[in-house]
């Protein structure tokens, strides 16, 4: 049986309430209601809802009605034809619809799930344009050791495939078959595995012969036949996102780089003490909670931004980005939703993504 009370929101609640809500729970969707006794429905809200919200004012901030949408489809209980949900569900792409009795109230939803199968719901955009995807692979992966003193990160293994191989399942996913790695520790281990495995997209290979950080390689693409953009990873960061979608706003906006970030919370498992001058205290903040944006190690640019990399020397991302702020190009960010990233290269979100495949592997 559905459980409704985890898809109900109150529209008085907050926009990170209500992202952390999405978070916790399974579905992509929650119903917004006037209150928890009424029940009267006044609109639905996405984390796409909120991203929305998010690059518009620039703050997350604000309750769940400025943000969700106040026309939501519905349908009234007496009138729930199998046919006409389906259709519903299939032409609007529809992940949950409310239902709703003669006095406006939720008393239950229908997930797509429930009339189609994943393959006829599913309907990915292809990128259209062949972009290239450059993933980050010569670093030493420290936060992984002893592991990485045998095998390089990228072949860390989750599941039966290896992290470099779910990254690039992401990006297959949307049509993109060309991936360029840049190497440095264990590289050649990496470079044979791609050689002697069975692959539908091309590989290539920059090796640089000193470490020059998590953006100095890129110079190197000035050799390769690139166009316009190309998609940068970390060989550790595990995304679950709409990369058409990034590569639309990243393009929309002409954006030289934007960075996808993750819509983080934490709470501080102790009180937190504001002092004044002279040590005298201003007051306790019990485990007080904040919500943050941080910087997940995926991005796009544009090959502009290659001019602003010095040739062989250490350089980092947010080396790169001061200097493309200092120059008044745009770089924009991209949040997504916690659960939508995982880093595989320390040890918690590892055994943490090793629980997931193996429950993915049960169903």
């Amino acid at each position: 049986m559905k459980n409704l009370e985890k898809v109900l929101i109150e529209k008085k609640s907050s926009a990170i309430s209500a992202l952390k809500q999405l978070n916790e729970s399974s579905t992509k969707v929650l119903i917004v209601i006037e209150n928890l006794k009424s029940k009267k429905l006044v609109g639905t809200i996405t984390d796409g809802d909120i991203r929305r919200h998010i690059l518009k004012a620039g703050f997350i901030e604000g309750n769940v009605y400025d943000v969700c949408n106040k026309n939501p489809i519905y349908i009234i209980k007496d009138k729930l034809d199998k046919e006409i949900i389906k259709n519903l569900i299939l032409n609007k792409k529809l992940e949950l619809i409310p239902v709703v009795n003669e006095k406006n109230e939720v008393i239950d939803y229908i997930e797509w799930s429930d009339f189609l199968k994943e393959k006829d719901f599913i309907d990915i955009q292809q990128i259209d344009e062949k972009i290239p995807v450059v993933i980050m692979a010569g670093g030493k992966g420290t936060r992984m050791k002893p592991f990485t003193e045998v095998l390089p990160k990228p072949l860390i293994p989750v599941g039966d495939k290896t992290a470099v191989e779910l990254i690039i399942d992401e990006f297959r996913k949307f049509g993109l078959d060309n991936f360029i790695f840049t190497l440095n520790y264990k590289g050649e281990i990496i470079e044979a595995y791609f050689n002697t495995i069975e692959k539908d997209y091309k590989t290539d290979f920059i090796w640089e012969k000193d470490f020059l950080g998590t953006a100095g390689s890129l110079k190197f693409l000035e050799n390769k036949d690139i166009k316009d953009d190309f998609i940068v990873s970390n060989c550790d960061i595990l995304i679950k996102a709409n990369f058409k979608e990034i590569l639309d706003f990243h393009k929309k906006n002409k954006a030289v780089l934007t960075s996808v970030t993750s819509i983080q919370h934490y709470k501080v498992p102790y009180g937190v003490v504001e002092i004044n001058s002279g040590g005298k205290i201003k007051k306790i903040i019990e485990k007080p909670e904040y919500t943050f944006q941080i910087n997940t190690g995926v991005y796009i640019l544009n090959k502009k931004a290659l001019k602003y990399i010095p040739e062989n020397k250490y350089f980092d991302m947010p080396q790169l980005i001061d200097k493309l702020i200092e120059n008044k190009e745009t770089v924009l960010a991209y949040p997504i939703k916690e659960k939508d990233y995982i880093d595989l290269g320390q040890w918690e979100e590892y055994k943490k993504a090793l629980k997931i495949f193996e429950e993915f592997r049960n169903v």
